[in-house]
């Protein structure tokens, strides 16, 4: 553990995460927003928000951690590859793994499993800990994912999903019974200002997020939709769904306090997913049977 202390000359006026991001330039402005979190900052022997504005002669202490290197390393665990060839990997995701490590799973990832299965042949863009990976879908939901294997598709494949052209399609289970069965949901998502660890819909900090919904079939107490992305934010589809009214079945984060422990987690399937071949220029769409978990719950709300 190294301690950082600093007395503030010329920065008054200069939030403290700013200042520590400059002052510490080998690590991350994330590292330095979670180092406050964790209350390992203060200013004057007190403990402080990432927003404090420093004063003159202000003394910000920093209590850093040693750097430990992580490399994301090959785990021989089974993956339901659906499509496969030199420059992409299409596959289906169980619910419950986490696509790349972090803080907390370092292993048992995805990208373990990837990284024994393509030999390492993944692209680097996204660093040590993230080959491959263009886009995430959360632990608890499953469904397919589309993974790169060089630098070039990674770089179409990120075009694509910035220019919103890839198709997404999901299905869900929600609590209650929709006034309309047909809608879209245009509302910016940004980090809930109570709880940094969701995100809500908010005019603060966020993005615009578009999801279109469609009932296919009312159940006991719930209903079986449909959701087609516009766009790809974190949560997306947990958060409009609960902003309307009706929380994802199973969701421990958005949902009632009261879980269902059957689903273990959100009743969400990546169901569709459809975008341009980065080599051949041709249009790709694959499709997914609905896990075990999902029919279970369904046949049961009939």
């Amino acid at each position: 553990m190294n301690e950082y202390v600093f007395v503030v000359d010329n920065d008054a006026g200069l939030r403290v995460d700013k200042f520590l991001s400059e002052q510490i330039s080998d690590r991350s402005r994330s590292f330095i927003t979670t180092l406050i979190k964790d209350g390992k900052v203060s200013v004057n022997d007190k403990v402080v928000s990432k927003s404090y504005v420093l004063k003159d002669n202000d003394v910000v202490k920093a209590c850093v951690p040693d750097a430990v290197e992580y490399t994301a390393v090959a785990e021989d665990i089974p993956i339901d590859v659906v499509y496969e060839d030199n420059d992409i990997i299409v596959v289906n995701k169980p619910k419950g793994m986490v696509v790349h490590p972090a803080h907390g799973n370092y292993s048992g990832t995805l990208v373990n499993a990837l990284l024994h299965h393509c030999k390492g042949q993944l692209s680097g863009i996204n660093g040590v800990l993230r080959p491959g990976i263009v886009h995430r879908i959360d632990k608890n939901t499953s469904g397919l994912l589309v993974v790169s294997k060089n630098d070039l598709a990674h770089n179409s494949l990120a075009a694509q999903l910035k220019e919103h052209s890839v198709k997404r399609e999901y299905r869900a289970i929600t609590y209650g019974k929709f006034k309309e069965t047909v809608g879209r949901v245009d509302q910016p998502i940004g980090r809930d200002k109570n709880d940094r660890k969701k995100m809500a819909v908010t005019a603060i900090n966020s993005k615009r997020a578009v999801t279109n919904y469609k009932v296919l079939e009312e159940l006991k107490g719930f209903s079986y939709i449909s959701c087609v992305l516009e766009t790809g934010r974190t949560h997306q589809i947990r958060v409009h769904m609960s902003y309307l009214g009706h929380p994802l079945a199973g969701d421990d984060v958005y949902g009632p306090k009261k879980v269902i422990d059957s689903l273990k987690g959100q009743c969400l399937h990546a169901k569709t997913l459809g975008f341009i071949h980065p080599a051949t220029g041709e249009y790709m769409e694959f499709d997914s049977e609905l896990p075990e978990y999902f029919v279970k719950f369904l046949d049961k709300n009939r």
